[in-house]
């Protein structure tokens, strides 16, 4: 998964400073943005933790031809992949002429997860099985009944919510070690490598990036102007329970006031 888009789109960060805050730091590699409006928001996604079944049925009838597909299969989690559609339909279950369909569907309805509404990576989608009929059938019931088919085995598949995560190394005398680590600590960072050169202590850690705006004021004013820091997109990461809980709750109170 990059990292190109772990800030959301809406907002104007300068190339300088792709994942920063706007505060005007003293980061050796980068830059604070120019016309940066609103308070910055965290791109999460959402992915799955179990392999979990699925076995949906589109139908419509509205007098004339009518929509039908069926659509079964399962999905997994995947490690190297955003996305991976896998067709294993024997027999002619489904024609071969609305397996790009289901293909689409799934990739639509992976664009808004249910828990938060972001997106969704990491899962591999397998039908192995299906239905059809030979005039209700056609692309737009088979996209439809694998988006049916997606929401019906992802809430059984444990989804969780991932973060970004940025590789972040933070330098200042030696004297403020200590203040450094409590930094790390109180944004549920972990703390790596330690190195200690020429009265300076360089600090390396991985850090989730919604506790990083605003760092370079705090670093600023806990190392007496005296500490850099630097940091990059590393990877993403499942949040704790905790988060997930409050992200969950204000996009569920998001949606009910219309705001979504």
């Amino acid at each position: 998964m990059s990292g190109e888009s772990i800030l959301k789109p809406s907002l104007k960060w300068n190339k300088g400073w792709k994942y920063g805050y706007k505060s005007g730091c003293s980061s050796r590699r980068s830059k604070p943005a120019s016309g940066t409006t609103g308070a910055p928001q965290v791109a999460y996604r959402e992915s799955i933790g179990a392999k979990a079944d699925f076995n949906y049925t589109h139908k419509k009838q509205t007098g004339g031809s009518g929509q039908y597909g069926r659509v079964a299969g399962f999905m997994e989690p995947i490690d190297d992949k955003d996305y991976e559609f896998v067709d294993a339909i024997k027999g002619g279950a489904i024609p071969n002429e609305y397996i790009p369909s289901c293909d689409k569907g799934f990739q639509k309805a992976m664009k808004e997860g249910s828990l938060i509404g972001a997106p969704i990576v990491g899962v591999r989608i397998t039908i192995n099985d299906g239905q059809y009929h030979p005039v209700d059938s056609n692309d737009n019931a088979f996209q439809t009944a694998a988006i049916g088919a997606f929401r019906e085995g992802y809430m059984k598949a444990k989804p969780a919510i991932l973060e970004p995560i940025m590789k972040v190394q933070i330098a200042a005398p030696n004297e403020f070690q200590g203040n450094i680590f409590g930094l790390i600590n109180q944004r549920r960072g972990v703390i790596g490598e330690t190195t200690d050169e020429n009265n300076q202590t360089v600090v390396n850690a991985e850090v989730p990036l919604s506790e990083m705006f605003g760092f370079s004021t705090i670093l600023r004013s806990s190392t007496q102007g005296k500490g850099e820091f630097t940091m990059e997109f590393l990877k993403y990461g499942k949040v704790p329970n905790a988060v997930a809980e409050e992200l969950i709750k204000k996009y569920q109170e998001a949606r009910k006031a219309g705001n979504k």
